[in-house]
């Protein structure tokens, strides 16, 4: 399965870039153990980062920000077959899991219950 990882990315941050980093760093640590039972692990800002530094974002939170880092989330979501949702607060993250429930893609909270594939 292809799995979209959601989660804080900017929240209870306040920017703080130092936070930033550790909330993606949380995101990351899932990933391995997600590629390690088979699948293939995906994380939005893996995508939406290096869109946002090509498009000329300046900051987070600027204009090519809401056109972009949101959406490329919401357009993962319709190529993925599961979302695992990472504790902690995200209004981003409960929009992901939103969707991917109102398409019947199943959402995960537990790695335990991510099957193992060969």
């Amino acid at each position: 399965m292809l799995i979209l990882i959601a989660g804080p990315y900017r929240s209870g941050t306040n920017d703080d870039p130092e936070l930033i980093q550790k909330n993606m760093d949380n995101l990351e640590a899932v990933a391995l153990p997600i590629f390690e039972k088979g699948h293939i692990p995906m994380i939005g800002e893996w995508v939406a980062l290096p869109l946002l530094r090509l498009a000329g974002s300046e900051k987070i939170g600027d204009a090519h920000w809401e056109r972009i880092q949101y959406p490329v989330a919401h357009r993962l979501i319709e190529k993925c077959d599961a979302v695992f949702r990472i504790p902690g607060e995200s209004k981003g993250a409960d929009q992901d899991v939103a969707i991917a429930q109102s398409k019947g893609i199943p959402v995960y909270i537990d790695l335990n219950d991510i099957p193992h594939v060969k």
